[in-house]
């Protein structure tokens, strides 16, 4: 779809807190485009890249009108209204003139979806994720799940909790040389393969297109999977929620692994059947499972993946990094660019199936 606009008619909006640093480098960036920011009417950050913000934070009905009027007067969103579905819903009824929205995650097709938005306007509405952004933070934390699995360091830390000196030194095991399987060679797995041959490992995986990959030994579809599994040390999945995901990784697939593999999640909860998992660490099909995301978040108190001695629980923070902010604004700096030159812009949530 070709821009219409020229940049001088164009106004973004921040809809989400960002630093001025931020936002300055944006208008910098591209001096013909109106960028509003009124930092009064975004709730201040807890933390680096906190795009929903302090919870506590309440605008007055002065503001909210406010708020609401600037995001109206807007082309461009930089993040959903309130950073939630319901704020997204609201905008896109709300503003016909507004052609893009830049959202902060990188899943966010799951928000879209939520919103109930309807398909007609989200083919007016182009929105954009933030995918590959959090590449390096998500492949980094891989690596750690992955070592972790190979150096033991759950019986490690029980070990040190109870005082324990082992009478046998039990060996750990050599990531060199060892097999990984990688579910979904995006940009995310891609980042997560470069790490792993840095380490001396061997990398397989799957892609929706199976195509040759450079450092890649071997590339299928999901429906290959159960074969490379055969011959994994350890599996990453990085794969998308979508009704062709979901509990993909089931008793078939988990029962289609050596015993022993170490297997990590940092793509979405709904790939994995937790049951399955649970029968698979405890026959021993996998030696540790770290997880960062669950079919249910927060997650439910009473599930044994909590206290379970070979699971790592990490509570959807894999992908957050001090430089998120940096990073975003530069990526949306970037897709600003395209999006004037009247180019395709990278990463759009399919409307259809919110992939």
């Amino acid at each position: 779809m070709m821009n219409t606009m020229t940049s001088d008619e164009l106004t973004v909006a921040i809809a989400v807190p960002l630093e001025t640093e931020y936002v300055d480098r944006i208008r910098a960036a591209h001096p013909s485009v109106k960028v509003l920011h009124e930092p009064d009417l975004l709730p201040p950050e807890r933390f680096p890249a906190d795009h929903a913000g302090d919870p506590d934070f309440q605008r007055t009905t002065e503001q909210e009108e406010r708020y609401w009027a600037m995001l109206r007067a807007a082309d461009i969103l930089y993040g959903f209204p309130n950073e939630n579905p319901a704020g997204l819903a609201t905008i896109a009824e709300g503003n016909q003139r507004l052609q893009w929205i830049q959202a902060m995650a990188a899943g966010a097709g799951g928000a879209v979806k939520a919103s109930g938005v309807n398909t007609a306007i989200l083919q007016r509405i182009r929105i954009t994720t933030s995918a590959g952004v959090h590449a390096l933070p998500l492949a980094e934390f891989a690596l750690l799940g992955v070592l972790n699995g190979f150096k033991r360091t759950a019986e490690l830390a029980q070990d040190q909790h109870t005082k324990t000196w082992p009478e046998l030194r039990t060996p750990t095991r050599l990531v060199n040389g060892s097999r990984l399987v990688i579910a979904g060679l995006g940009e995310i797995g891609l980042e997560t393969a470069r790490l792993a041959r840095a380490l001396g490992m061997r990398v397989s995986g799957t892609k929706r297109t199976v195509e040759a990959l450079e450092g890649i030994d071997h590339v299928s579809d999901n429906g290959g999977l159960p074969d490379l599994l055969a011959s994994a040390d350890a599996v990453v999945n990085t794969l998308p929620g979508t009704p062709y995901t979901e509990k993909l990784f089931n008793h078939e697939i988990f029962s289609a692994m050596k015993p022993g593999t170490v297997f990590v999640n940092v793509g979405r909860g709904t790939v994995v059947d937790e049951d399955a998992l649970l029968e698979a660490l405890d026959n021993g099909q996998v030696s540790y499972a770290c997880l960062d995301v669950f079919a249910v978040e927060p997650l439910p108190a009473d599930s044994p993946l909590w206290e379970h001695p070979r699971v790592m629980v990490s509570p959807h923070t894999s992908a957050l990094s001090a430089a998120e902010n940096r990073l975003i604004a530069e990526r949306f700096t970037g897709n600003l660019g395209i999006f004037l030159a009247g180019g395709e812009l990278p990463h759009l949530v399919d409307p259809v199936h919110f992939y």
